[in-house]
């Protein structure tokens, strides 16, 4: 079984922010597998079970907030005993452009609370990501601008980058880590 974790915050006032873009996906994600998400409250998240490729995908949504994220997916990884090597996390980038997508096999959480809770609770940085892009960032606080509501403009580039990142993580989980990277970065 495959987990994708797409990491967000929880609650109509955060629907539309920068940071919730890998919530964003992850809807998109179930949308196009005629699947629905179900609250699981002791494992912090909201679940989507489906098959890809006749490969079981688990999609979650932690109910923490992004800064406890790792919460949530350690709490299934271990209940579902799913490997490091079998997690994806999808979630927004600062530093990356509006509108691009990145793989990365590894590497720090590069001032992402989420991503710095989930390398607390696993004990490790190695686990595969795909970050969307939010950037660039104006000149306030990220904190400020994670926050913030997206522009309609900003929508409109938004929808299909929503959509290539679905067709990306269908990619890299037919394929590999470098396969997808050669193609999507």
């Amino acid at each position: 079984m495959k987990l994708v974790a797409g990491l967000g915050n929880i609650g109509p006032k955060y629907t539309w922010t920068r940071h919730n873009v890998g919530f964003m996906f992850a809807d998109k994600w179930v949308l196009n597998n005629n699947t629905e998400f179900k609250e699981n409250k002791k494992l912090k998240c909201y679940i989507a079970k489906f098959e890809h490729n006749f490969q079981d995908i688990m999609l979650i949504k932690p109910t923490t907030f992004m800064n406890l994220s790792g919460e949530a997916v350690i709490a299934v990884m271990n209940y579902y005993k799913i490997p490091i090597e079998d997690l994806l996390v999808v979630y927004d980038d600062l530093s990356l452009e509006l509108g691009r997508i990145r793989f990365r096999p590894d590497g720090s959480d590069g001032g992402h609370n989420g991503i710095k809770s989930i390398i607390k609770h696993l004990g490790t940085s190695d686990f595969a990501r795909l970050k969307i892009g939010i950037g660039p960032q104006p000149p306030i606080p990220a904190e400020e601008f994670v926050l913030q509501n997206f522009y309609k403009s900003q929508l409109d580039t938004l929808k299909p980058t929503l959509k290539r990142a679905v067709e990306a993580v269908e990619f890299y989980l037919n394929n590999d880590m470098q396969k997808a990277q050669n193609y999507y970065n």
